[in-house]
């Protein structure tokens, strides 16, 4: 047997990781059985001084992930995928509010660089009311369809990368669910623009209020890449369907490669990746990942994650 054909055999005998199609090098694998594995909140930049109040506005009230048994009020403990816990975002329930998850990494090398998961996401369940809540946004409740589906905003994955000499630049993916008057787009997106930084909003160049899109806050600044895709949100808000995502990209090339979501491949080596004009400093092999969600309506929006794995060809 040659080594790929060990290394197969291995893969394929661990149910944890042959639901997984990882590069030849596996940089993490998080199973949120057994902890968070290093995702955590992302919070803005403050000052010397350690005084938080300095964290921009938009940046300070993100939330931390958790670890969830996906608790609903109707059926009680959903579980995950595999195992009992999954990695929970939740938003405030107030429009336009965002949740993240990042997590932290350097690079050993330049190439491919790959993220799967399995991901499900969902509207905060609501009991009790008038007959209003019957409809919203697209949907009206005839049975089958559940008007908390258009109360979903959007949910985001992306990486912040940095090398060659400071040279720093975001690739980043965005299922729309909805626009912000909650009418369905189901399209993915990306940022044409890089994302605005703690120095910019120091200089006073640009100011993001509470609730505003941090990744790229104005509307005109996205561009829907491949076909809009339907994903399985389930009737209702507590039934819990696995999505899996693979996504690609170049750290050598600095762009995009694909996306695979569910049994869709999308090619995403002309979506733009426009880099900071300005090096940064104490940057050097930067290589963050973060998952967002994010909600258009005053209802609380979960992503959540059975599982992570991260893999290079270096």
């Amino acid at each position: 047997m040659t080594t790929s054909d060990v290394r197969s055999a291995l893969l394929a005998a661990d149910p944890r990781l042959s639901k997984f199609s990882p590069l030849p090098r596996i940089l993490a694998f998080d199973e949120f059985d057994s902890g968070t594995h290093g995702w955590c909140e992302l919070l803005g930049n403050y000052n010397g001084r350690g005084d938080l109040s300095t964290v921009d506005d938009h940046m300070r009230d993100f939330r931390p992930p958790q670890l969830s048994a996906c608790n609903f009020f109707d059926i009680g403990t959903h579980g995950a995928l595999s195992g009992t816990y999954a990695l929970k975002l939740a938003t405030r329930p107030h429009k336009g509010h965002t949740a993240v998850a990042i997590r932290r990494l350097t690079m050993s090398g330049r190439g491919l660089v790959q993220l799967e998961t399995y991901f499900a996401f969902k509207s905060e369940a609501t009991l009790g009311g008038g007959s209003e809540l019957d409809t919203f946004g697209d949907v009206q409740w005839d049975g089958n369809t559940h008007p908390s589906e258009a109360q979903f905003g959007a949910f985001t994955v992306a990486t912040d990368l940095c090398g060659d000499g400071g040279l720093r630049y975001h690739t980043v993916a965005r299922y729309q669910n909805t626009d912000m008057d909650n009418h369905f787009t189901r399209r993915w997106m990306a940022p044409t623009v890089p994302e605005p930084t703690p120095r910019e909003h120091f200089e006073g160049k640009v100011k993001l209020e509470y609730a505003a899109d941090f990744t790229a806050p104005n509307p005109e600044d996205w561009q829907q890449f491949g076909e809009p895709q339907e994903l399985c949100y389930n009737e209702v808000p507590t039934k819990v369907n696995w999505h899996y995502l693979r996504w690609v990209v170049d750290t050598e090339k600095r762009r995009n490669v694909e996306l695979q979501v569910n049994d869709r491949v999308m090619d995403m080596s002309d979506v733009p990746v426009p880099p900071y004009e300005e090096r940064y400093e104490t940057l050097e092999n930067l290589l963050n990942f973060y998952f967002s969600v994010r909600t258009h309506s005053n209802v609380r929006n979960f992503l959540f994650l059975d599982s992570v794995l991260i893999s290079v060809d270096w």
